[in-house]
């Protein structure tokens, strides 16, 4: 794996995307990197499908939306029955700033912005 000098910038291309999360660390990691529309899929007792519905409705069928679960076994199983799940609603998925995620070598969305910080102190 190399570093990418310009994840920065790159990330910065999905700042208007609607970013669905696990949990409110990675909601809170997200927006410390800049993106305001993050919301965390799990809520206590509201089963995941009813949840996927309830965002949908918030989030409208206009904006792009970045499933980020994270990129472990647990993390991709449930990315996997999300997919569909908002793709049922209707929902503008796109899954690319996921891609650059996998490929910087990041596996957890709540380590984000430490991740990012360090990497701007290396440079």
């Amino acid at each position: 794996m190399k570093f990418n000098p310009k994840l920065k910038q790159d990330i910065a291309k999905y700042y208007d995307y609607v970013l669905i999360v696990e949990g409110e660390k990675d909601v809170e990691a997200m927006q410390n990197i800049g993106f305001d529309e993050v919301y965390p899929i799990h809520k206590t007792s509201v089963p995941l499908r009813e949840r996927v519905a309830a965002l949908s409705e918030i989030i409208g069928k206009k904006k792009r939306v970045c499933i980020l679960t994270d990129f472990d076994k647990k993390g991709k199983k449930l990315y996997m029955t999300l997919k569909p799940m908002f793709q049922e609603q209707g929902m503008k998925l796109d899954s690319s700033l996921r891609g650059l995620f996998i490929k910087a070598g990041i596996s957890h969305i709540e380590g984000i912005d430490t991740f990012l910080t360090r990497v701007r102190d290396i440079n």
